[in-house]
């Protein structure tokens, strides 16, 4: 018997809708080991829609597929049996979802956007549009754009008719910056710190620590508060006196934060503490 998100994803699949299974949490399953860590290089392959040649269910959007024998396949069928929920990857269905997490973003879009098709969700609504963008956490307060490089739940087909993706929706990621960013942001370099030489400086060294740190937040199954603090107090022992760390390294613990149901004050609060409790 085919269980009944398993039946769904492969609905979506054909109807070139590229899809994933979520675990518990609405989070992505973790890398399988040889990918663990970003071993991999965690870059997708464009030939199938995942990640390096992994055949398993790794690299969150970047894993989605059309693909009945991959999604039918071993190495997904058991993870099929311990999924919670089916997401998939709007920019690889030319898709774009605008995320309103709650009743005043909802009551905001509808003032200010064209409408489309929309589907709600447990506290607000998704309006989807008939175009691909770069996606972009929280564009304004409650709103975030999903597309291209992100995933979101699948939660139904929705009503009314889809709408081709707006000026006013691209709108919202170009004339303000993301608040996924602490502003201002207040890492100081103490004299004599920032070295011409700099290991951090080394892509693979930042790039692996900042990995690392995503993974310890995507994977938190409790205490996600905790572990979010924790993992950005970790990341500024190490990375934030020399100089190195760059808005685009802050802006991916964020992401990763949001994506296990932090909010953007949180993150903002729990970066600054991190900062305090270091005296940068």
């Amino acid at each position: 018997m085919t269980p009944p998100l398993l039946s769904t994803a492969l609905d979506l699949a054909a109807r070139t809708v590229p899809v994933l299974p979520l675990r518990a949490g609405k989070v992505p399953f973790g890398n399988c080991r040889a990918c663990r860590d970003n071993a991999c290089g965690g870059r997708p392959n464009m030939k199938t829609s995942g990640p390096c040649y992994c055949p398993r269910v790794c690299h969150g959007w970047a894993a989605a597929s059309t693909d009945p024998a991959v999604l039918l396949g071993r190495p997904w069928a058991a993870v099929w049996v311990q999924a919670q929920a089916v997401a998939y990857h709007p920019g690889g269905a030319g898709l774009t979802v605008v995320d309103l997490d709650n009743t005043e973003a909802v009551m905001r879009a509808r003032q200010t956007l064209p409408a489309t098709r929309t589907v709600p969700t447990t506290r607000g609504e998704h309006w989807i549009y008939r175009g691909a963008m770069q996606s972009a956490n929280a564009v304004r307060p409650g709103v975030d754009i999903k597309s291209s490089m992100a995933y979101a739940r699948w939660l139904g087909p929705g009503t009314g008719t889809m709408t081709d993706l707006p000026e006013a929706v691209r709108a919202l990621a170009d004339k303000e910056p993301s608040t996924v960013r602490p502003a201002p942001r207040v890492i100081t370099v103490p004299a004599g710190a920032r070295e011409e030489n700099c290991r951090h400086r080394t892509p693979a060294y930042l790039d692996r620590g900042i990995a690392m740190a995503e993974q310890r937040i995507t994977e938190a199954s409790s205490a996600v508060h905790t572990t979010v603090y924790r993992t950005f107090l970790a990341v500024l022992s190490a990375h934030g006196r020399c100089g190195c760390l760059t808005d685009t390294h802050i802006a991916r613990l964020f992401t990763a934060a949001q994506a296990k149901g932090e909010s953007s004050r949180h993150c903002t609060d729990a970066w600054a503490n991190a900062l305090t409790r270091l005296g940068l």
